[in-house]
């Protein structure tokens, strides 16, 4: 990727807006490998303040280890351990669906600079939604928002995987 992709003070919102779409289109990827893996489809990519893919993942919280393994949750540890760093200042996490209290939470402990997300969660979405955890004045850290990036493909996953349950 070009130097200074994710710098939003530096592109005009057409130019971040094509930008949150092309890093969306790599969550879905992450969430459709979720899907083939019978995994709730969510995926999530972190992006440095440089535009630098720092981790990609997917939920493995059914099938993996533990199920705190949301997309968010792994993309954040994965991309603090590619930094060698505790916090996630200047970084975007891009997620195609609105995160739960937990992946909330961790973002604002994380201190993520930007969230941008696809799919709302009025079930159990924590960010417009629910417990509106940024909006809680319990929370230290409120990350800038961009919300509904490619909502209806996001979505569209979400419903034919919970429909292929049914």
């Amino acid at each position: 990727m070009a130097d200074n992709l994710n710098k939003t003070s530096e592109l005009s919102s057409d130019e971040q807006e094509h930008l949150d779409e092309q890093f969306m289109l790599m969550a879905l990827k992450e969430a459709k490998l979720a899907y083939k893996e019978d995994e709730v489809p969510v995926g999530a990519v972190l992006v440095s303040a440089d535009g630098v893919i720092l981790a990609s993942a997917h939920n493995t919280a059914e099938h993996g280890l533990h199920a705190l393994a949301h997309a968010e949750t792994v993309a954040m540890s994965m991309g603090a351990i590619s930094l060698e760093q505790k916090r996630l200042w200047d970084c975007t996490l891009y997620v195609t669906l609105e995160p739960c209290t937990m992946c909330a939470a961790a973002i604002s402990f994380m201190r993520i600079k930007r969230l941008v997300y696809g799919a709302a969660n009025p079930k159990g979405g924590a960010v417009e939604h629910g417990l509106r955890f940024f909006d809680n004045p319990a929370c230290n850290h409120k990350p800038l928002l961009t919300k509904g990036v490619l909502s209806e493909e996001c979505g569209c996953l979400l419903t034919d995987f919970f429909r292929s349950k049914r």
